[in-house]
Protein backbone atom coordinates (compact mmCIF):
# COMPACT_ATOMS: atom_id res chain seq x y z
CA UNK A 1 0.00 0.00 0.00
CA UNK A 2 0.99 3.60 -0.57
CA UNK A 3 3.09 4.68 2.39
CA UNK A 4 6.28 6.37 1.26
CA UNK A 5 7.33 9.38 -0.75
CA UNK A 6 10.77 7.96 -1.53
CA UNK A 7 11.59 5.95 -4.63
CA UNK A 8 11.66 2.26 -3.65
CA UNK A 9 14.70 0.38 -4.92
CA UNK A 10 12.67 -2.60 -6.15
CA UNK A 11 10.51 -0.36 -8.37
CA UNK A 12 13.56 1.49 -9.73
CA UNK A 13 15.28 -1.84 -10.50
CA UNK A 14 12.15 -3.12 -12.25
CA UNK A 15 11.98 0.09 -14.30
CA UNK A 16 15.63 -0.27 -15.40
CA UNK A 17 15.05 -3.89 -16.39
CA UNK A 18 11.82 -3.10 -18.23
CA UNK A 19 13.24 -0.04 -20.02
CA UNK A 20 16.32 -2.02 -21.09
CA UNK A 21 14.11 -4.74 -22.55
CA UNK A 22 12.02 -2.12 -24.38
CA UNK A 23 15.03 -0.52 -25.97
CA UNK A 24 16.77 -3.88 -26.51
CA UNK A 25 20.10 -2.32 -25.76
CA UNK A 26 22.37 -1.56 -22.84
CA UNK A 27 21.93 2.18 -23.32
CA UNK A 28 19.61 2.45 -20.31
CA UNK A 29 21.36 3.89 -17.30
CA UNK A 30 21.38 1.74 -14.17
CA UNK A 31 20.48 4.98 -12.38
CA UNK A 32 17.16 5.36 -14.22
CA UNK A 33 14.47 6.01 -11.64
CA UNK A 34 10.73 5.60 -11.71
CA UNK A 35 10.37 9.38 -11.92
CA UNK A 36 12.89 9.52 -14.82
CA UNK A 37 10.91 6.80 -16.59
CA UNK A 38 7.66 8.77 -16.21
CA UNK A 39 9.40 11.86 -17.64
CA UNK A 40 10.72 10.13 -20.78
CA UNK A 41 7.85 10.46 -23.25
CA UNK A 42 9.43 8.25 -25.93
CA UNK A 43 10.02 5.50 -23.39
CA UNK A 44 6.42 5.87 -22.21
CA UNK A 45 5.16 5.44 -25.78
CA UNK A 46 7.26 2.29 -26.16
CA UNK A 47 5.98 0.96 -22.82
CA UNK A 48 2.35 1.58 -23.76
CA UNK A 49 2.75 -0.19 -27.08
CA UNK A 50 4.64 -3.13 -25.56
CA UNK A 51 2.30 -3.46 -22.58
CA UNK A 52 3.03 -3.14 -18.88
CA UNK A 53 3.83 -6.49 -17.22
CA UNK A 54 1.65 -7.31 -14.23
CA UNK A 55 4.73 -7.48 -11.99
CA UNK A 56 5.60 -3.86 -12.83
CA UNK A 57 1.96 -2.82 -12.43
CA UNK A 58 1.95 -4.37 -8.94
CA UNK A 59 4.99 -2.30 -7.96
CA UNK A 60 3.46 0.86 -9.42
CA UNK A 61 0.18 0.11 -7.61
CA UNK A 62 2.06 -0.02 -4.29
CA UNK A 63 3.20 3.57 -4.88
CA UNK A 64 -0.34 4.85 -5.38
CA UNK A 65 -3.08 5.52 -2.86
CA UNK A 66 -5.61 3.45 -4.82
CA UNK A 67 -7.27 0.17 -3.90
CA UNK A 68 -7.71 -2.82 -6.20
CA UNK A 69 -11.33 -1.75 -6.68
CA UNK A 70 -10.29 1.76 -7.76
CA UNK A 71 -7.66 0.34 -10.11
CA UNK A 72 -10.24 -1.99 -11.64
CA UNK A 73 -12.52 0.99 -12.17
CA UNK A 74 -9.72 3.11 -13.69
CA UNK A 75 -8.87 0.28 -16.08
CA UNK A 76 -12.51 -0.58 -16.82
CA UNK A 77 -11.96 -4.22 -15.90
CA UNK A 78 -13.35 -6.42 -13.15
CA UNK A 79 -11.61 -7.24 -9.89
CA UNK A 80 -11.72 -10.88 -10.97
CA UNK A 81 -9.78 -10.00 -14.13
CA UNK A 82 -7.14 -8.21 -12.05
CA UNK A 83 -6.85 -11.26 -9.81
CA UNK A 84 -6.60 -13.54 -12.86
CA UNK A 85 -3.85 -11.37 -14.35
CA UNK A 86 -1.96 -11.57 -11.06
CA UNK A 87 -1.68 -15.35 -11.18
CA UNK A 88 -1.09 -15.49 -14.93
CA UNK A 89 2.60 -15.87 -15.64
CA UNK A 90 4.06 -12.93 -17.59
CA UNK A 91 0.73 -11.19 -18.18
CA UNK A 92 1.05 -7.98 -20.23
CA UNK A 93 -1.66 -5.34 -20.04
CA UNK A 94 -3.14 -4.19 -23.33
CA UNK A 95 -1.93 -0.79 -24.60
CA UNK A 96 -5.14 0.96 -23.52
CA UNK A 97 -4.70 -0.35 -19.96
CA UNK A 98 -0.95 0.31 -19.97
CA UNK A 99 -1.61 3.92 -20.92
CA UNK A 100 -4.06 4.36 -18.04
CA UNK A 101 -1.64 2.72 -15.59
CA UNK A 102 1.08 5.18 -16.59
CA UNK A 103 -1.29 8.15 -16.48
CA UNK A 104 -2.32 7.29 -12.91
CA UNK A 105 1.35 6.75 -12.02
CA UNK A 106 2.22 10.17 -13.44
CA UNK A 107 -0.49 11.93 -11.41
CA UNK A 108 0.53 10.08 -8.26
CA UNK A 109 4.22 10.92 -8.61
CA UNK A 110 3.50 14.58 -9.26
CA UNK A 111 1.03 14.71 -6.36
CA UNK A 112 3.56 13.13 -4.00
CA UNK A 113 6.16 15.66 -5.11
CA UNK A 114 3.83 18.67 -4.75
CA UNK A 115 2.26 17.75 -1.40
CA UNK A 116 5.26 15.97 0.15
CA UNK A 117 2.77 14.18 2.37
CA UNK A 118 0.67 11.10 1.72
CA UNK A 119 -2.33 12.26 3.78
CA UNK A 120 -2.42 15.75 2.24
CA UNK A 121 -2.30 14.31 -1.26
CA UNK A 122 -5.11 11.85 -0.45
CA UNK A 123 -7.20 14.65 1.02
CA UNK A 124 -6.65 16.81 -2.05
CA UNK A 125 -7.60 13.93 -4.37
CA UNK A 126 -10.91 13.39 -2.60
CA UNK A 127 -11.89 17.05 -2.09
CA UNK A 128 -13.94 18.94 -4.68
CA UNK A 129 -11.81 21.66 -6.26
CA UNK A 130 -13.19 25.01 -7.39
CA UNK A 131 -10.42 25.19 -10.02
CA UNK A 132 -11.58 21.83 -11.38
CA UNK A 133 -15.26 22.72 -11.69
CA UNK A 134 -16.01 21.59 -8.12
CA UNK A 135 -15.14 18.01 -9.09
CA UNK A 136 -12.87 15.74 -7.11
CA UNK A 137 -9.47 15.19 -8.75
CA UNK A 138 -9.86 11.43 -8.24
CA UNK A 139 -12.98 11.54 -10.43
CA UNK A 140 -11.21 13.49 -13.15
CA UNK A 141 -8.21 11.18 -13.49
CA UNK A 142 -10.46 8.48 -14.89
CA UNK A 143 -9.94 9.84 -18.42
CA UNK A 144 -7.08 11.50 -20.29
CA UNK A 145 -8.58 14.98 -20.54
CA UNK A 146 -9.42 15.02 -16.84
CA UNK A 147 -5.95 13.74 -16.01
CA UNK A 148 -4.44 16.67 -17.93
CA UNK A 149 -6.61 19.09 -15.95
CA UNK A 150 -5.44 17.49 -12.68
CA UNK A 151 -1.79 17.62 -13.79
CA UNK A 152 -2.22 21.30 -14.68
CA UNK A 153 -3.75 22.05 -11.29
CA UNK A 154 -0.95 20.20 -9.48
CA UNK A 155 1.60 22.32 -11.37
CA UNK A 156 -0.27 25.50 -10.41
CA UNK A 157 -0.33 24.41 -6.76
CA UNK A 158 3.38 23.64 -6.94
CA UNK A 159 4.07 27.11 -8.33
CA UNK A 160 1.65 28.74 -5.85
CA UNK A 161 -0.57 30.03 -8.64
CA UNK A 162 -4.09 30.23 -7.32
CA UNK A 163 -6.73 31.63 -9.63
Amino acid sequence: MYTSTSQPAELNEAIVSYASALRKQNGISKNLTYRDFLSDRMLIVQAIRAGIPFRLFALIKEETPFSDEEWAEFLSISIKSLQRYKVSKNYLFKPIHSEKILEIAEVTELGKMVFENHDKFLLWLSTPSFALGNLKPIDLIRDSYGKEMVIGELHRIDQAIFA
